[in-house]
Order: C-alpha cells, then structure tokens, then sequence
C-alpha cells in the first residue's frame, strides 16, 4: 500500500520487506507501479515532488529511492545531490525521451543507475531486492558482445575501449539486443520492452533507431546487429578466427 507523506520515522532494519520510494509528479503513474510492485512483496511510498521526496527518505529509509527526470519543486539532480550528503541509499533516475542530459547530470551527482520511465517492474525489481538483501541482484552490471561493452548503472557503452556516446533509446535499444544477444527479438518484443508500447505497427520507428545504432557503433557491414527479414533483429556475438 502507498504510504502517507507523513509517514512516522520507520527503522530500516526491522522491515520484514524491501521499501521503495517513489517520487513522481504523476500520481497515477506512482499507483500503477505501487500496485505491480505490492503484488511482489515491495512496499512502495509515493511522494509529488522533490521536497516531499527527502521528507520521506529522512523518515520512511527506503531500501531504493526512485525520482523521475520530471520532478517539481526541488529537481531530480539538485535530490541526487541533498541525499549524497549524508545517505548512501541507491537512486535511480526514471528517464524518458530528451532527459540524457540529465541523467548525465544525476550520474555525475551520485545516482546509482538510470532506468526507463514509464517504469518497468522487471527492470526495478531485482534492483529493489538486492538493496534489501544486500547482495548482487543478479543481473550483470557490465554487458559485454563483441567489442562493445555497455554499463548498465554508469548509463556508458565503449566499442574497443573508445566511449560511444548514444541517446537514450539507442542505449536501451541496444541493453536489450545486448541482454538478448544470438537470439532474434522480434519487432513486437521490441516495441514491448524498449518503447514499452504494444504498437506493432510502428517498424519504421525500429528500423530508424537501429540505422542509427548501426552507424555509432561502426556496425556499416550489418554484421553486429542483422536484420532478420519479416520478423526481426538479432545481436550476434563474433566468433573468433580458427586457427
């Protein structure tokens, strides 16, 4: 259930369960995630803005802190920064479309890592988990196909070893055929996960960011990411010469 912004100071290390806050302007985007992430066993608390949001993190300890790109009244970057002063709790930042600069921005400040807004349970949630045990959640930090290594929390991909910067949806076009790698995603599993929509009409869109990708990359043979015609694409892994 969400909690109440005046929520009375809760000690962090006899909760039973992992604890998120969440501050976001979009009070039913907040209730959404709250209900998916309840029905895993996190208690999500919800705060309007930044101001409310370090209230809440004083009182409540979250196990993670979640604050959109958007947030109003004191912003995400100036919150990364007035919670680094004295926690240590893990901050995501919700991006979206046009937010880079400030996800450069919160990085620099000490946010631990940046994920998609809308949010996505699967991606939040082995987060959120491992904050609460205290352990590795399990996904790899460092994805690593070929010569490109991409850094799932520095928000950072290197091809042999030269930073490539990409725009957001190129980078989590590219986590995702990354995390998929010798499989072929189909374009409607793309626009799923990567665009979190159930469009399947909109291939174009797909084909445009993957040209895209290609040419930063160095991809011009179409040998990294091939295109599987009529259904998809597919992030291949090279294979060494023979001897």
């Amino acid at each position: 259930m969400i909690q109440p912004q005046t929520a009375p100071e809760v000690d962090g290390d006899t909760r039973t369960a992992p604890m998120l806050l969440v501050a976001d302007p979009d009070s039913a985007l907040i209730r959404e995630l709250a209900s998916a992430l309840e029905r895993e066993g996190v208690e999500v608390a919800g705060a309007p803005d930044g101001a409310q949001a370090l209230i809440q993190a004083g009182a409540l300890r979250p196990d993670v802190v979640l604050v959109s790109a958007t947030l109003t009244v004191i912003g995400a970057v100036d919150f990364v920064r007035a919670v680094r002063r004295s926690r240590t709790v893990p901050v995501l930042l919700g991006v979206g479309e046009g937010h880079a600069e400030q996800a450069v921005q919160a990085l620099a400040a000490g946010a631990t890592a940046c994920v998609a807004r809308p949010y996505r349970v699967p991606e939040l949630l082995p987060m959120v988990q491992a904050a609460f045990s205290g352990g590795d959640s399990g996904g790899r930090r460092l994805l690593t196909v070929g010569s490109v290594e991409l850094d799932v929390h520095a928000y950072q991909v290197r091809v042999s070893g030269k930073a490539v910067h990409l725009p957001l949806r190129e980078f989590e076009l590219l986590h995702y055929l990354m995390r998929n790698a010798d499989r072929t995603v189909t374009r409607e599993q793309i626009m799923r996960h990567v665009w979190n929509s159930a469009d399947s009409t909109s291939t174009n869109t797909i084909a445009v960011h993957v040209k895209r990708l290609r040419a930063r990359l160095g991809d011009h043979e179409d040998r990294l990411i091939q295109t599987v015609r009529g259904v998809g694409y597919r992030l291949v892994t090279p294979q060494p010469p023979e001897q």
